[in-house]
């Protein structure tokens, strides 16, 4: 399924059934999952571990060295799951040796000119919009969405379910459940219709939405809002999830309404 006008290493790993267009590069040090389509000018570089049945679109660049001046040539990896689609000229760089991969979960779509960069980690049924850039070490939890024109800042941590609208500059963490919009970026809200596709009930849902009162709007700073949750509030992975998030949050949560930082 090698089409002759393609460049496949000997060394690279091709799973018999994958599809290799015209004019696609793939470089040693390569492997490539069972019906995996590549299309054509499309370059997976040394490092790349792509999944079954993934859809790499014309131009994009899968594994390309780090955009960073500490990269010394280490020997790291792009992992990227099964069903996932990378768009026309998506760019996704390899890991450094700080986190020694950079990983996309699986059933992902990264949509075209978007870029992804070493060492960060995306869950799975993610959709990172058209020409959304992401810096180093940023992580995104599973089931989430960054609309298009979006920008994140490195490290920046985004939680499980959140969804940021287009044209954002991601500069703190976004918590798990949660909307964000607006400059500077800003709680509006919980993801709830994204929650009920995804088999949230009602109740789970009016549980989050009360956990995020005690966070953003009933004036408390993030220690008093944590204790006065875990006291109050009803035990449950979705509680759980968001205290830790926050707790443990390196750069400050985004702001609330009222336009306070959340440090």
């Amino acid at each position: 399924m090698i089409q002759p006008l393609a460049y496949v290493h000997p060394e690279a790993k091709v799973a018999p059934n994958a599809i290799i267009e015209p004019f696609a590069i793939i470089h040693k040090d390569v492997e490539i999952g069972e019906g995996t389509w590549i299309g054509s000018h499309a370059v997976i570089n040394e490092g790349a571990r792509i999944g079954k049945n993934c859809k790499i679109f014309p131009g994009a660049v899968v594994s390309a060295i780090p955009q960073d001046l500490k990269y010394k040539g280490e020997y790291t990896l792009t992992i990227i799951g099964d069903n996932t689609t990378l768009r026309e000229y998506s760019t996704i760089s390899r890991g450094t040796e700080e986190h020694w991969k950079t990983e996309i979960g699986s059933h992902c779509l990264i949509m075209a000119y978007a870029h992804v960069a070493h060492d960060c980690r995306i869950g799975s049924n993610c959709i990172i919009g058209n020409t959304v850039q992401m810096a180093g070490h940023v992580t995104l939890g599973d089931w989430g969405i960054i609309s298009a024109f979006s920008a994140v800042h490195q490290f920046a941590q985004i939680g499980t379910h959140a969804f940021i609208s287009g044209g954002s500059l991601v500069r703190k963490d976004v918590p798990p459940f949660t909307k964000a919009a607006r400059e500077p970026l800003t709680y509006a809200g919980i993801n709830s219709v994204g929650l009920r596709r995804r088999g949230y009930t009602n109740d789970q849902i009016n549980q989050i939405q009360e956990i995020y009162r005690y966070i953003y709007l009933r004036g408390l700073n993030n220690a008093e809002a944590l204790s006065a949750i875990e006291l109050e509030l009803p035990p449950s992975d979705e509680r759980d999830e968001i205290v830790n998030f926050v707790r443990n949050s390196e750069r400050g949560i985004m702001k609330g309404p009222g336009g306070n930082d959340r440090d």
